[in-house]
């Protein structure tokens, strides 16, 4: 019914995956499997819609319709079992921006907040950038999954403000249970921290696992936390910059917003609406097939390294396109690995290093993308001097 082995051509489109290669490895021909975007078409109902929009002659200054907010409500309770209102709802072009603005409205120059690494980095630079202390809570790699330190968030919590989290975790894979969840809550209700939590992979989990927004499991949680989705990495769609910051907490809500409006990002635009309301309404079997489709690829991937490449290991899998890959036992500095894979398999990865502390020995491939060409990558790597 939809057709994910379709290869699309993405070179010249000024993609920022394949039209920077140069810029970013060194070569315009390695095979681009590192920033998280995918290359299978956008949903149907998605073009359709944006299409039929786009055929209207003018694109003036747009409103965001209660249609749009309602398609995002409905999402989120059908798919997450959360219910929430209208007005919790604050536009965002993007969750680093969100990320960015809350570091800015919550906190004060030189106070602590929390990251969780290896991370998406940009987390990093929210807390730099601020001016504000960054906290390490590091997470454990153990079993070959990762678990909290929950001794360690303890005694972190109390000097920290804010804790960002992600969940689902880029770029380890996790799916945070019900009792980690709650677990990070209880501390950060007894240490009076904010939690900004980062789910704009809540709706790739992999078939067997289930996301669960922080703001659903108590009314306490929900007044301290500042929730971030977007439909951009669901459904292809992140060139439109639209995402969806859910705060029930009014005094923090006006806060965000405050900060939001000072850079007048407030505003949304008429194409990433129509493209939400479209895929939250419509986007639902795309979205189960496209989930079975990248289990397939985690798999293939987990097989392949089994029987051909047993020095690398695929870290288990449990949400997002994103597979983590630990080299450790190749023995392979990290600048040396990276040379390898530009010069000796012509494939572009993100190195661990990136993501923090923990991220050494290991790296970030990209499966959203046909399985031919996940079969390729990994024959690239069959190249490499181990």
């Amino acid at each position: 019914m939809y057709n994910f082995d379709k290869k699309i051509a993405r070179a010249d489109t000024a993609s920022v995956k394949y039209d920077m290669r140069e810029e970013i490895f060194g070569k315009a021909d390695v095979l681009p499997m590192w920033v998280a975007d995918m290359d299978f078409e956008t949903p149907e109902c998605i073009r359709k819609a944006v299409l039929e929009r786009a055929a209207h002659p003018i694109y003036g200054y747009s409103i965001m319709t209660d249609a749009y907010f309602d398609a995002f409500m409905e999402w989120v309770n059908r798919r997450h079992d959360w219910k929430i209102q209208k007005e919790w709802i604050v536009f965002s072009p993007g969750i680093v921006t969100a990320i960015n603005a809350a570091v800015f409205a919550f906190t004060e120059p030189g106070d602590s907040v929390i990251v969780q690494p290896p991370v998406y980095f940009p987390f990093f630079d929210a807390v730099k950038n601020n001016g504000r202390k960054q906290l390490a809570n590091q997470l454990l790699y153990l079993d070959n999954t990762y678990k909290i330190d929950f001794d360690d968030l303890t005694k972190k919590a109390k000097e920290a403000r804010l804790i960002l989290l992600s969940s689902p975790h880029n770029p380890v894979s996790r799916c945070w249970s019900e009792d980690e969840l709650k677990r990070i809550g209880k501390i950060c209700l007894e240490n009076d921290v904010l939690i900004l939590s980062d789910e704009i992979h809540a709706d790739l989990t992999l078939p067997g696992y289930k996301h669960i927004p922080m703001a659903s499991l108590s009314p306490e949680l929900a007044e301290v936390t500042i929730t971030c989705m977007a439909p951009s990495k669901t459904f292809n769609v992140a060139g439109l910059f639209t995402s969806q910051i859910v705060i029930k907490n009014t005094s923090l809500r006006e806060k965000f917003k405050k900060s939001m409006d000072t850079f007048h990002l407030i505003h949304g635009n008429i194409f990433g609406m129509i493209a939400s309301e479209a895929g939250y309404r419509h986007g639902d079997a795309w979205l189960d097939a496209l989930r079975a489709y990248l289990l397939r690829n985690f798999n293939l991937v987990d097989q392949f390294f089994k029987s051909e490449l047993p020095q690398l290991t695929l870290v288990k899998p449990e949400a997002t396109f994103l597979a983590w890959i630990d080299y450790s036992k190749t023995g392979i500095s990290d600048k040396k690995m990276q040379k390898k894979m530009v010069e000796e398999a012509s494939l572009g990865l993100n190195p661990g290093r990136i993501f923090g502390s923990g991220g050494s020995s290991f790296m970030r491939m990209n499966l959203g993308t046909p399985r031919s060409v996940v079969l390729e990558a990994l024959e690239r790597m069959k190249c490499i001097r181990f």
